[in-house]
């Protein structure tokens, strides 16, 4: 089961890469105003795919979830509650994720007393967790990564490509759009001041 899941995780990806480089990149306009997915990219969030689905609706309470922490302890979405938070899905093997990481741990070293980021590996798609580790003890990075071994966290919030971030508030609801593609560091202070 677990492989089958990776195997469509990493079909998802592949399809999403596919489509991205055969279709043009058109933005919207409504009413003299971009739309979120292109204001999110010229911000520096990245892109999404054409047809993705729209994954957890801002306004819905994030689903609790508990997975472990490369350290082996265990953690709850739920503890977080009354924090604003940041999940973030990704993947050591990700060239993109790669790329987020470091501005991450810039933001977060900035911001950790206001905004929590839970990084969210799809563990079930890497290679071997020793993969992780090394990459996250190489890069110096000092966030929560949690673990999703079989995952669970995919299915249950609904990626279709990575990274993924989902903007969480003190209420425990999610409060903006969620961003497929990496975000810099200015987009992750813009997030961080739009939360309640």
């Amino acid at each position: 089961m677990k492989k089958w899941l990776a195997f469509l995780f990493l079909g998802a990806l592949l399809v999403f890469s596919l489509t991205s480089a055969w279709s043009d990149k058109k933005e919207e306009k409504v009413e003299g105003q971009q739309t979120p997915e292109a204001q999110a990219e010229q911000d520096g969030a990245g892109m999404k795919a054409p047809n993705a689905p729209e994954g957890l609706k801002v306004g819905q309470e994030a689903p609790d979830f508990t997975l472990e922490t490369l350290q082996g302890e265990t953690v709850k979405l739920s503890d977080f509650k009354g924090k604003k938070v940041f999940l973030n899905y990704w993947a050591s093997w990700c060239p993109p994720c790669r790329d987020e990481m470091p501005e991450m741990q810039r933001f977060h070293e900035e911001f950790e007393d206001e905004v929590v980021i839970l990084a969210v590996n799809g563990t079930g798609s890497e290679d071997n967790l020793n993969d992780v580790k090394d990459f996250v003890i190489e890069g110096g990075f000092s966030f929560t990564v949690l673990l999703d071994q079989e995952l669970e966290i995919n299915q249950l919030y609904q990626i279709i490509s990575i990274p993924t971030t989902y903007f969480i508030g003190t209420d425990g609801v999610i409060q903006e759009q969620r961003i497929v593609g990496p975000m810099t560091y200015d987009y992750m202070v813009k997030m961080k001041n739009a939360l309640n």
